[in-house]
């Protein structure tokens, strides 16, 4: 029961369906609107027309009962006959009242003699034309009054009047007497729905929306299937990738949409080949990197074991050169753990208030025997003094990082220039030298992982390709930024930016 649910809610989570419903409600809300729209519209000009047929009907007859003066004389056989005659051809009836609401003329014989108060007859006796449509039975009623002023310019006043759905129900009233009024002529008479009858409309209506539902259904159906392909099509080529039946680029183009994402997912799979390159890559360095020292101190073990009276220099010089192995494979294996704590979030920070000028030359100090030996000048200017909120392990790695690249990637008798400066808001620190400098091509990816612009250069150094990257994590873990600007043969400078407060979460632009 659960997988049928979950199924369903697939189904109405899909674009095709989606489509397909919207071009559907598109397709048949709006005819089943205009059918009812149309439907009234017929109805009040079908009304309107048969109360007009009516009224014009009731103004003749009126005119003939003013001028014989039929009210007081009821038994004139020609306004009679002329009553009957004109109910006749309505296949209706005609009631003839005074101005009491005594029925003096009925065609159908059957209240002469009574008074009736009927709502629209003591209306009409107000000198208002007024109307009643019993929807249910399919008649019409309509109340028009006999006044002087009908003798005097032959009109009666304007039709008014509210349409129900069956007739009102009679409650007993004072009628007003008009001093014009004569009295009311009413009319009971079929509604003559002369282009077409309710049951021929309705049948012409569910037609016409069975006609639509079907062309609606038909053309969403279609619409969608066609508006989706594309989509379906490309997730198909996306998954052959996957599995390696096809390799990228795609060129599927079937719309300008897909276009864009066949272009999103062809540079995200070259990424992906790139990174994987680089991996590989970094894996052969590594394991190169990681095998060097020990073939080196296994070399110098075995030669010292094969030695029976070594001299004492040549021993210290031996266990100096394993020690530098030594040193060389720790530092490979630290930049490692240091990348996987960082893939695992557990470099969190321990921040605190750390006098930045003071870090710097301690790193600067570290340092300086390698930069002598390279016959690299090192050189530390500070323009204030600057406290900030920081991990002091962590930028101590970062600064480290910067600087001993700047020293190693250099010349004899090149240069590597740090300054440090502040403002309100964030420390500055800048490191540049007029080393080997970094091709063009290769600025934009100097910090992604295994990444190295010379691997020749690096092999020889000794680099993993990690130090950057790690370097701008940290950077961004403090709310900084790195950026970078070089030329290849003329040097390289490095600027940070990183905020003197450390605000948690807060973002720096």
């Amino acid at each position: 029961m659960k997988k049928k649910k979950y199924s369903l809610v697939n189904i109405f989570h899909s674009l095709r369906m989606r489509i397909f419903l919207l071009a559907f409600l598109l397709g048949t809300v709006p005819c089943f609107i205009l059918s009812y729209g149309l439907s009234y519209v017929y109805e009040q000009e079908t009304l309107n027309s048969n109360i007009l047929r009516v009224s014009g009907e009731a103004q003749i007859l009126i005119n003939e009962i003013v001028t014989s003066g039929y009210l007081t004389n009821p038994k004139d056989d020609t306004v009679n006959i002329t009553l009957d005659s004109v109910a006749q051809s309505f296949s209706g009836r005609i009631l003839v009242m005074d101005n009491t609401l005594r029925v003096v003329k009925d065609t159908y014989s059957l209240y002469e003699g009574k008074s009736i108060v009927w709502d629209i007859a003591v209306k009409a006796s107000m000198g208002t034309t007024a109307f009643e449509e019993d929807t249910a039975n399919n008649f019409l009623t309509v109340a028009v009054p006999i006044s002087a002023s009908a003798e005097k310019s032959g009109r009666t006043s304007g039709v008014s009047g509210n349409v129900t759905g069956a007739a009102n129900s009679v409650s007993p009233v004072n009628p007003a007497n008009d001093a014009d009024s004569y009295g009311v002529i009413l009319f009971v008479t079929p509604i003559d729905n002369s282009l077409m009858n309710k049951d021929e409309q309705g049948a012409f209506i569910i037609f016409f929306l069975f006609i639509d539902v079907i062309l609606a259904f038909l053309i969403s159906f279609f619409m969608s299937r066609h508006m989706v392909r594309p989509v379906t099509s490309l997730a198909r080529s996306i998954s052959d990738v996957e599995k390696g039946f096809v390799e990228p680029p795609l060129s599927e183009n079937r719309s300008a949409e897909t276009a864009r994402v066949e272009a999103a997912f062809n540079s995200y799979a070259e990424e992906m080949n790139r990174q994987n390159a680089s991996r590989q890559e970094f894996v052969s360095n590594v394991s190169h990197e990681l095998k060097t020292p020990l073939t080196s101190m296994k070399v110098l073990a075995d030669s010292l074991n094969g030695m029976e009276d070594a001299p004492v220099d040549l021993y210290k010089d031996f266990m100096e050169d394993i020690t530098g192995e030594i040193d060389r494979e720790t530092k490979i294996i630290n930049d490692l753990l240091t990348l996987v704590k960082f893939d695992k979030n557990q470099g969190a920070l321990e921040v605190s208030q750390v006098r930045i000028n003071e870090l710097v030359e301690s790193v600067m100090k570290r340092i300086r025997p390698i930069a002598e030996k390279a016959e690299v000048e090192l050189v530390l200017e500070s323009f204030r003094p600057i406290t900030a909120e920081v991990d002091e392990t962590k930028f101590s790695l970062a600064v480290s990082n910067l600087v001993e690249n700047a020293v190693k990637y250099n010349n004899p008798g090149g240069f590597v220039h740090v300054s440090l400066n502040a403002d309100h808001r964030y420390f500055y620190l800048h490191v540049e030298d007029n080393g080997l400098g970094i091709p063009e091509e290769s600025i934009p990816h100097i910090f992604e992982r295994f990444y190295r612009a010379d691997k020749s250069h690096s092999r020889e150094i000794g680099g993993t390709g990690l130090g950057l990257s790690i370097t701008q994590n940290v950077i961004r873990m403090h709310r900084g930024e790195i950026k970078v600007t070089s030329k290849l043969g003329e040097g390289t400078r490095f600027v940070v930016r990183i905020p003197l407060k450390y605000i948690e979460g807060e973002e720096t632009r």
